[in-house]
């Protein structure tokens, strides 16, 4: 990882930002296209699929396929950006976008281009979906080839996190500059539909009544990040859409359940989350925050927090915490029991009961940037972005039980399958 940014660079960056919205007011926001078509995708493997996990190696362009279980060990590697000349060719030639693909690499990137965030399998195993900050798209990757089947450009300059639907058939995609979710149809890349959220899309999730969750998250990158400053983030709520018609449900201004709560110190920009079984709770993370709430989705109030240890060695500055994420990361056991939380920016991940909140040993960990499940369910899988690896810890016992090297700044972990046969896109 590099040195944090520094609280004179986030200024100029805000400054740079706000000087880019009225350039974009002037110009347009920019607008989403349809999917640009190259291959079709493949057929499904006559020798069936593959259990495996997804690691997206944000600053490389490189997806790590490991296994979702054991010993994690690396399967293959995809080159998520095989277009790369084409794009930066588009990029430098058009002014605007040129300052904000510069604008992702200072803020956000932390110095570094963003090249993948999210991704996900389609059904049958043949291809890779990945969302593409620093390019504004997604596109799907032929897992055989590695080539391009379609590319879908995201409205706006930035595409961040992504949810696929219970079925496996659409793809949702936050488009964090235009304040917009695209939903996609999977093995085609044409859009299905779209809603409008608050500043900063960010992490989405679909629901098995037919739902779906946007968490918008505001600025994350000024350095405007003293508490009485909280307000200068932006309109940060929870969408909730129906999945089928995209039209609006219901509305969640966690500012008013914080203060209800008690607790108007904290930021309501809601980060990692995740839902029990039954989807009856939510547990959540917030900027600034070291540890998480528990929140109630039927009487919609907050219910309990968990404080989580401080590690003497984090800086206290929260100019230097990065885009504003003290803990990020987040998952649950597959029976509701066990909570794994990334405690990203005091380098450790434990393991908390949910039941009674107590927490578990404290493993350390080089600023952990995620959690999910493994494929067994026993174990919490983590990205250690600071270290290049991803790690297991197991929920019973809350203790390390493997970890495999990665690639380059390793963020988003999703459970995929593939061809059973398959080691990678074959040269050439």
């Amino acid at each position: 990882m590099p040195s944090p940014r520094t609280s004179g660079t986030r200024r100029l960056l805000g400054a740079v930002a706000a000087s880019l919205a009225l350039v974009a007011a002037s110009a347009g926001a920019g607008s989403a296209s349809a999917p640009e078509q190259a291959t079709a995708p493949g057929p499904t493997a006559s020798a069936g699929l593959r259990e495996v996990m997804f690691v997206g190696n944000n600053w490389d362009g490189t997806a790590d396929v490991i296994a979702s279980r054991g010993d994690f060990g690396r399967v293959g590697r995809v080159n998520v950006i095989p277009d790369k000349e084409q794009r930066l060719r588009e990029i430098y030639l058009n002014p605007v976008r040129l300052a904000y693909f510069l604008g992702v690499r200072s803020g956000p990137g932390e110095g570094h281009d963003q090249f993948v965030d999210d991704m996900y399998a389609t059904p049958d195993g043949s291809a890779m979906v990945v969302s593409r900050p620093s390019f504004a798209d997604v596109v799907s990757l032929d897992l055989r080839t590695g080539k391009i089947n379609w590319r879908f450009p995201v409205a706006g300059y930035r595409a961040d996190h992504m949810a696929v639907s219970p079925d496996g058939s659409r793809v949702a995609v936050s488009a964090s500059t235009a304040n917009t979710v695209h939903v996609l149809d999977i093995a085609t890349g044409r859009q299905l539909g779209s809603f409008k959220t608050g500043d900063k899309p960010h992490e989405n999730v679909f629901t098995s009544d037919g739902l779906l969750w946007n968490m918008s998250i505001g600025e994350v990158t000024t350095a405007l990040d003293a508490p009485w400053l909280d307000w200068s983030k932006g309109d940060r709520k929870i969408t909730v859409v129906d999945a089928s018609t995209f039209e609006t449900v219901r509305v969640i201004d966690m500012r008013t359940r914080l203060d209800a709560f008690g607790r108007g110190d904290l930021s309501d920009a809601v980060r990692p989350l995740v839902f029990t079984p039954d989807e009856k709770k939510v547990y959540f993370q917030v900027s600034f925050l070291n540890g998480f709430l528990e929140y109630d989705v039927d009487s919609d109030r907050i219910t309990r927090l968990k404080n989580l240890p401080a590690n003497p060695a984090t800086d206290p500055d929260r100019t230097t915490w990065v885009n504003d994420s003290r803990h990020h990361g987040l998952s649950i056991s597959p029976d509701g029991a066990k909570l794994c939380v990334a405690g990203t920016m005091d380098d450790y991940v434990t393991v908390v009961d949910r039941e009674t909140l107590a927490q578990g040993p404290l493993v350390q960990a080089s600023k952990p940037y995620w959690a999910t499940v493994s494929g067994d369910g026993r174990s919490c899988v983590i990205s250690e972005s600071g270290a290049d690896r991803v790690t297991a810890i197991d929920f019973a016992t809350g203790q390390r039980v493997a970890s495999v090297a990665v690639g380059d700044h390793p963020q988003r972990v999703r459970l995929a399958r593939v061809p059973a046969d398959w080691t990678g896109p074959a040269a050439g």
